[in-house]
């Protein structure tokens, strides 16, 4: 299978090209060149365990890796999650289950995607005996998320750029106490659009981004979107046939990656009915899926800071696919939301995709709520999901963090102290930090010196 990007003007590429250049060259994100057809071939995977899936399903998109090397690398990608199921599902009531995505070594969704990313750097690397340098931008977790699938890994170095004073204390500590060489924790002035723009600029900048050998480590990589769709397939094969018919994903997002993981997959014939988009006060998505509303405003700091964004670099495959694969239009669009901030969609038609919306006040009352309801403690960014739950359907609601990793919010919301040994451990360390400037030389100039 090759891979094309949504702006239309790169070459195709194989799945490992594709992966190691993470932005297309032309400024695009890749997708699939076709999108493969599992309509007939998803009941036949029920029996499978995490891994196995995951080997199954990516095996249609990594043409170009052997199906050992393949199985090998999902299994070791699993093989430091903390639950037997990796991707528990667990009901709390008749109508309402949480998908706990958060027993990987960083306690969010992202260790899905980051620790069987940082095996494909690194088979990458020994294959062409070269050296790579991953660039990336996080509101929170994905950082220390893509640093964990990284640690250790020779012939690869990473840098971590990230809103200084806008992520959690312990999210910080993730990315900036783990004491290894290759590990460059950025802190950068501003907020995370900010940081994202000029992430963008260096890798604009072709002659560099070729020299170091930049790969974006960011959900704009393929491979971050196409595993975790397979959480998504794993808890759909483990439901009863009557909540798979009737069934709404309700996902917390940002940059419009993990929900359009879970799109993609109804795109492949995986007969999901419904997607909510969850939001919190910084609700470009919620604007754009309710009133076709997509335009930047501040970035307020809220309790859900891995959502504190306001321009989703997923949407651009979301809007290439829903506009028939059309280039010049995802090309259009894109210029003219970048001159003006802004874009307006009319009246909004995408299926089975709607939103809601939480604001701080909100994520305190219902992580008390489902607390007093359910004994279950939910992080604040898995609360934007319990808003507005449609109480005659089954919802799954995806928990993307543990709630550990916001102590004060969780605390002042129940009264309760949830800890974690490896967050406990964590406040021991040093914080090893860089602040820089959101400025494309200046993030340059410190990747020239610290490279390779």
């Amino acid at each position: 299978m090759k891979f094309i990007s949504t702006r239309g003007r790169t070459e195709p590429h194989s799945f490992s090209d594709a992966v190691a250049a993470g932005l297309a060259p032309d400024g695009g994100l890749f997708v699939p060149e076709t999108m493969p057809d599992l309509s007939g071939r998803w009941q036949g995977w029920a029996g499978l365990d995490y891994a196995e899936l995951c080997a199954e399903f990516l095996s249609l998109f990594a043409t170009d890796i052997p199906a050992d090397e393949l199985r090998a690398m999902t299994r070791a990608a699993v093989a430091r999650f903390d639950h037997p199921e990796i991707a528990p599902l667990r009901q709390l009531d008749g109508k309402v289950s949480v998908l706990e995505l958060f027993h990987g070594p960083t306690l969010a969704f992202k260790d899905f995607a980051l620790q069987l990313l940082g095996l494909l750097y690194e088979r990458q690397c020994k294959l062409r005996g070269e050296t790579l340098a991953v660039l990336g931008a996080t509101s929170g977790d994905t950082g220390a998320a893509a640093i964990h699938g990284l640690l250790g890994k020779a012939r690869a170095s990473i840098f971590i750029l990230y809103p200084d004073g806008r992520i959690s204390p312990l999210q910080e500590r993730q990315m900036a106490c783990t004491g290894a060489a290759n590990v460059h924790a950025l802190a950068v002035d501003g907020s995370f659009d900010d940081a994202q723009r000029a992430l963008k600029a260096v890798f604009g900048d072709r002659e560099f981004a070729a020299r170091h050998r930049l790969s974006a480590v960011n959900s704009i990589n393929l491979a971050r979107i196409l595993a975790q769709c397979v959480y998504y397939l794993y808890a759909w094969l483990r439901m009863p046939e009557a909540a798979r018919a009737d069934v709404e994903f309700v996902v917390p997002t940002g940059n419009f990656g993990n929900v359009l993981a879970g799109w993609m997959l109804r795109e492949m014939g995986v007969p999901i009915p419904r997607f909510r988009v969850a939001t919190n006060r910084n609700d470009i998505l919620h604007r754009m899926l309710t009133r076709g509303d997509y335009s930047v405003a501040k970035v307020e700091a809220s309790h859900a800071p891995s959502m504190d964004i306001q321009v989703a670099s997923n949407f651009e495959r979301f809007l290439y696919f829903t506009n028939g694969r059309d280039a010049a239009r995802v090309r259009d669009v894109l210029a003219e939301f970048s001159s003006k901030g802004a874009f307006d969609f009319g009246k909004p038609a995408f299926p089975g995709v709607t939103a809601s919306r939480a604001d701080d006040s909100e994520i305190e009352a219902i992580i008390a709520d489902v607390h007093g309801r359910f004994g279950y403690v939910v992080d604040p960014h898995t609360a934007c999901g319990f808003k507005d739950l449609a109480i005659a359907r089954h919802s799954v609601v995806l928990a993307t963090a543990h709630p550990a990793k916001y102590p004060e919010v969780i605390r002042k919301a129940t009264g309760r102290e949830v800890t974690h040994p490896s967050l406990e451990a964590l406040k021991k360390l040093p914080v090893v930090k860089r602040r820089i400037p959101a400025d494309a030389g200046a993030i340059r100039d410190y990747i020239a010196e610290h490279a390779g």
